[in-house]
């Protein structure tokens, strides 16, 4: 886990999540992929507790549920962790409870974790939850519960209306599906931003710099992306704002790969990326992933990806990116 240990704003367990004489207002959520319906909800909470004088949480937790019961397929997700704490901290929040996901956890009941965690730990004044959130043993709790718990424990319960984009309501799983259908437009209007993967460049076989494609590798780890295929990109970070790109994110069939991994090919670059990390944004789908008869085969279809990939991204415009 990427946690800084020495970073107060940031907690993994119930002891090490401190509490204030003033409590504080609690927003919780899985937060996958902090897209504009969770946006509102982390808003709303930090107002809150601006006007409170007091402090804002945003409490979630690793691994999320859903991949905690998964029992061999990993499920489809947006953000990694990393990405989660840092996009809650923009928005505000001042301090972000990761809490572990495991078998005690998952055995919990609800009136428990409201006693335990939202009462006695964070001391809660208010509590932010989604419309259709549900909590506890088997899903036991929900609004309706955290409303009644409330008024016995001094805390309000708080919800917003479901946010509604192109007549559907904004979802996480409805992000993954249109990202998974390569409609990246979709899912930028429902995230406000357009889709990106960010992590820190590592080594791959080297493949592409034999065949004139150098790339920076970034790999998934127990994380499993929610869309596949080759697509026209802009790299940041690391110096860079925008540079144009083409990328391929998959398992390699024609070399045989095996783990997921997004492979970008910065345009006109040559410099050493190892070791820094960088933000891959998803401008446009080009073509699923395929497998190829030889490396000839491969390198030419290569070479079509790129212009149409440079194309699409408006031939050789730079966007203000140079090596920090």
């Amino acid at each position: 886990m990427f946690m800084n240990r020495s970073n107060s704003r940031l907690f993994r367990d119930l002891a090490s999540a401190g509490n204030g004489a003033d409590g504080c207002v609690v927003c919780i959520g899985a937060f996958d992929g902090l897209h504009l319906g969770h946006r509102a909800l982390v808003e709303r909470a930090v107002a809150s507790a601006h006007m409170r004088g007091c402090a804002s949480v945003a409490l979630s937790f690793e691994p999320l549920p859903r991949e905690f019961f998964a029992e061999r397929v990993r499920p489809l997700r947006l953000s990694p962790p990393r990405a989660k704490v840092e996009g809650l901290q923009a928005l505000g929040i001042d301090r972000v409870g990761l809490l572990r996901f495991d078998a005690a956890m998952a055995a919990m009941e609800a009136h428990d974790f409201i006693a335990d965690v939202l009462v006695a730990t964070l001391r809660a004044r208010e509590v932010w939850v989604g419309p259709d959130f549900a909590f506890g043993r088997g899903r036991g709790g929900d609004l309706a519960m955290l409303e009644r718990e409330g008024a016995r424990h001094g805390f309000a319960a708080r919800t917003i209306s479901p946010l509604l984009v192109d007549g559907e309501r904004v979802s996480s799983s409805g992000i993954r599906r249109l990202l998974a259908a390569g409609e990246l437009d979709a899912a930028a209007r429902r995230l406000g931003r357009r889709y990106r993967h960010g992590g820190r460049v590592g080594h791959g076989r080297q493949l592409g710099r034999r065949l004139g494609f150098p790339t920076a590798n970034l790999r998934f780890g127990r994380f499993a992306p929610a869309l596949g295929g080759i697509f026209a990109t802009r790299v940041h970070g690391a110096g860079f704002d925008g540079w144009p790109s083409v990328s391929s994110l998959g398992t390699r069939p024609t070399v045989d790969g095996a783990e997921p991994l997004l492979e970008a090919h910065l345009f006109d670059f040559d410099g050493d990326l190892y070791g820094r990390r960088i933000e891959v944004e998803f401008v446009g789908k080009l073509r699923d992933e395929l497998r190829f008869d030889d490396l000839d085969a491969l390198t030419a279809q290569m070479h079509l990806d790129a212009r149409q990939a440079r194309d699409l991204l408006g031939g050789n415009e730079r966007r203000s990116g140079v090596m920090a």
